[in-house]
């Protein structure tokens, strides 16, 4: 694939860490009334348990070591399993060890060949591309059909997030139960509580927040999601600075128009390091040890969506968003998305070659690209039933990650769509049915598969009718807004502007 230009971030040289007071009330002050603030994702105490897991995963782990011996002698605790934050806050003097843990972290050095596997300048990333994997330019931004086909990915993202929503952060044993027990096993449809046993709901409760709106029967239109507002702010840095946009851009876009309690995991570390007044890509490596899960990803669809048959153009915009908050495997997810949903736009590529054109934009030794292989490899060879299984091995390899790390969703994304090998249904369902970051799947899954249906009249109408052609959100000027609508906007940032064209 021949390789775009080195996508721009900014000249500005890292700023220096930011001292974190420990004291205040989200350092365990108790003084005024009411609890202290327990903010999610951000606890320095929380943060320094999952650094210890990524160096663990990234090859620092034996340097670390000592640093985590230091940690748990001092009364430290690993980082919580699947929240956002441990239940107490800690004691002052043991916020200024997490924090100055965290510094002397970011100064190990990854191993050379780790490194080497997996860079993250741009030039590294796209000097691991095949030559053989060139793609066609940019040639399908006239299609009339693009509209349709851009309108069905729309959709599918909706759909796939709405039938996550209420099973996100659910094992993968209390989905299967609950899905079982309301006869909906295999996964065919929404999600729902009629029929299911008072101690199945008990032993395996819904997402709380998620299924007063996006169970069966409470389903109202779209319900707001960070899967879905991440695409409409990828609207707007597209409509205010076109295609040349750098990630400070979409820095202060973020600052401008998304509210800091709408953001989570690496995305909510990086509006921090902005708000301390540090600047990509420090954003995405000042104490951020979400740098590799999915937040980048489920960002990178609009990317694909305005580039149709180009997943070169399509993969350095994902980079260029994706480096606000990510390194290494989190990048890589996005620019695997946004360089398969590119060619599946062009209305011309059936699934698996789409999936391919991912991987080609991939740093083919990173672990990325390997359990992409293997998802794809593992649904490639299991049967028309054997799906289960499929999500059986794929826990079995990757559960040592965390839920929202990009490795193991992304390989399960790639299992879903190959097994589904098409079809609307297939995709969404599989996608959620298992586990991990369910509505993300759901979502990136969906649009894929709506971008292969082609028209939204090809999805479903049990799919399509309960969202009503409407999608609640926060971001500015969108509250309320159709698929047709948002189909229509996208469709014509897919156009280069004449200024864009003349510098092609």
């Amino acid at each position: 694939m021949t390789a775009a230009a080195p996508p721009p971030l900014t000249t500005a040289s890292p700023s220096p860490a930011p001292t974190v007071s420990p004291s205040g009330a989200g350092a365990g002050s108790r003084s005024g009334s009411g609890a202290p603030v327990r903010l999610t994702w951000v606890q320095p105490e929380d943060l320094v348990g999952h650094e210890f897991r990524q160096a663990s995963q990234d090859g620092r782990g034996k340097a670390a070591e000592p640093l985590l011996r230091v940690w748990l002698a001092a009364g430290g605790h690993p980082a919580p399993p699947s929240a956002g934050a441990s239940p107490a806050p800690a004691a002052p003097e043991l916020r200024a060890l997490a924090s100055d843990l965290l510094t002397a972290l970011a100064a190990l050095p990854r191993p050379a060949a780790a490194a080497a596997a997996e860079p993250d300048p741009w030039p590294a990333i796209t000097a691991t591309w095949s030559a053989a994997s060139a793609g066609p330019g940019q040639g399908s931004t006239e299609d009339p059909a693009l509209g349709r086909r851009l309108e069905a990915a729309w959709v599918g993202r909706a759909v796939g997030c709405v039938l996550g929503k209420p099973v996100e952060k659910l094992p993968l044993h209390g989905i299967r139960a609950l899905a079982r027990a309301a006869g909906n096993w295999p996964l065919d449809d929404w999600f729902t509580e009629r029929g299911v046993p008072p101690e199945v709901l008990a032993a395996h409760p819904w997402n709380r927040r998620s299924a007063p709106t996006s169970l069966a029967e409470n389903i109202n239109g779209t319900p707001e999601d960070d899967d879905l507002n991440f695409p409409l702010l990828g609207l707007l840095l597209l409509q205010r600075h076109g295609r040349g946009f750098t990630t400070a851009d979409l820095g202060r876009l973020w600052l401008d128009e998304l509210p800091a309690g709408r953001t989570f995991t690496a995305e909510r570390v990086a509006y921090r390091n902005l708000l301390h007044g540090l600047e990509p890509p420090a954003t995405a490596t000042h104490h951020n040890p979400f740098r590799e899960w999915i937040g980048a990803l489920i960002r990178a669809d609009v990317h694909g969506w305005t580039n149709p048959g180009n997943p070169a153009a399509a993969a350095a915009q994902a980079y260029r968003d994706a480096a606000l908050t990510h390194t290494g495997n989190g990048v890589y997810a996005a620019l695997f998305v946004a360089a398969a949903t590119a060619t599946a736009a062009t209305g011309r590529a059936d699934v698996h070659t789409a999936l391919r054109a991912g991987l080609a934009v991939v740093p083919p030794r990173s672990r990325l690209a390997e359990a992409v292989r293997f998802g794809i490899a593992t649904a490639a060879a299991a049967g028309a039933e054997g799906f289960e299984e499929v999500v059986d091995r794929l826990h079995a390899r990757y559960g040592h990650y965390h839920w929202v790390h990009a490795v193991p969703n992304t390989a399960l994304i790639a299992a879903a769509l190959t097994h589904a090998d098409g079809d609307f249904t297939r995709s969404v369902c599989r996608a959620v049915s298992g586990g991990w970051d369910t509505d993300s799947n759901g979502a990136t899954a969906g649009a894929l598969a709506g971008l292969i249906m082609g028209s939204p009249d090809r999805i479903p109408h049990r799919w399509t009718a309960p969202l009503k052609n409407r999608l609640a959100t926060t971001v500015p000027g969108f509250d309320g807004i159709g698929f047709d609508t948002l189909a229509g906007l996208t469709a014509r940032l897919a156009r280069p502007t004449p200024k864009e064209a003349a510098r092609s």
